[in-house]
């Protein structure tokens, strides 16, 4: 039992730590979710097309918010604290961002 209250207790320093999301991109991501699922049992083509759409939105985003923080130094530790993960895991979505 010990091991998985630290785990959650490590999660929740974490979370705590991880940059928040603004309110309104976080209601709109909510929404879109809902959305997609409910599309994805309606018309899963039409649902697969839009996942596409959000991919290529998500990924130009991604770019240029990688861009923006490797343009302004920020170091990896800081990027990792900020997403609430791990210094590779942080580099790797860096780095995928930047050449997607």
């Amino acid at each position: 039992m010990r091991p998985l209250a630290d785990r959650t207790a490590h999660l929740s320093v974490v979370g705590d730590a991880a940059v928040p999301l603004p309110e309104r991109p976080a209601a709109l991501l909510a929404e879109m979710a809902e959305q997609l699922t409910a599309t994805a049992a309606d018309a899963p083509l039409a649902a697969l097309r839009a996942a596409g759409v959000l991919e290529r939105i998500a990924a130009r985003a991604g770019r240029q918010a990688a861009g923006a923080l490797c343009d302004d130094g920020v170091p990896d530790e800081a990027v990792a604290t900020a997403l609430g993960t791990t210094r590779s895991q942080a580099l790797v979505l860096l780095l995928t961002a930047r050449v997607r």
